[in-house]
């Protein structure tokens, strides 16, 4: 048996195209406007793309991808040229081996194990320069559920235990914001 480092989303891949929206764009480039013009960010669950790489790229931004699904990042690849992607799991990836200003990671951070968020998170923290961002998104309060497109299980581990995992990273909870979709988001910066 292989593992499917995608969490089923590759197998989701063109219904997960089809149904993806621009709900939460204006959450997005609100947050990139804290980051210095031309900087730098990675954006982890990529995905093909839309909307958060495009929106940060019309941001000023330079941006590389990270997706373990190779149907998604083909997407990516033929949508964004100029944009590094590396086909892997975020929880896993060596961040191409460099720092960012910024890193985003909207709708990935809850459909990892509980032990994985809390390494990702580190692996993040590690990658940003100081005063660096990171921005996911994840319901506010402690929950679980089953994913609607994989029928994977997925979780939030609350606002407190994030700000926990986010201090113990060396990240300060810096903002929270729920865009018109109802999905709630924390903007954590590095010291």
């Amino acid at each position: 048996m292989t593992t499917d480092l995608s969490h089923g989303w590759d197998a989701v891949a063109d219904a997960f195209m089809s149904a993806r929206s621009d709900v939460g764009t204006d959450v997005v480039r609100r947050w990139a406007t804290h980051l210095p013009s031309g900087g730098t960010v990675v954006d982890l669950g990529c995905g093909f793309g839309e909307p958060v790489t495009r929106t940060l790229i019309g941001s000023g931004l330079a941006v590389w991808g990270v997706d373990a699904s190779p149907t998604l990042v083909a997407e990516y690849r033929r949508r964004f040229l100029d944009c590094p992607v590396a086909c892997e799991a975020a929880e896993a990836s060596a961040l191409f081996g460099r720092s960012f200003d910024g890193a985003v990671a909207v709708g990935l951070m809850f459909l990892l194990p509980e032990a994985d968020q809390r390494r990702l998170i580190a692996r993040v923290a590690r990658a940003l320069v100081p005063g660096g961002r990171f921005l996911f998104s994840a319901p506010r309060q402690e929950c679980a559920w089953d994913d609607v497109l994989t029928g994977r299980p997925s979780r939030s581990l609350g606002e407190a235990a994030y700000r926990e995992v986010l201090e113990a990273a060396g990240l300060t909870l810096a903002d929270q914001r729920t865009d018109a979709g109802g999905n709630h988001y924390f903007d954590a910066v590095k010291a």
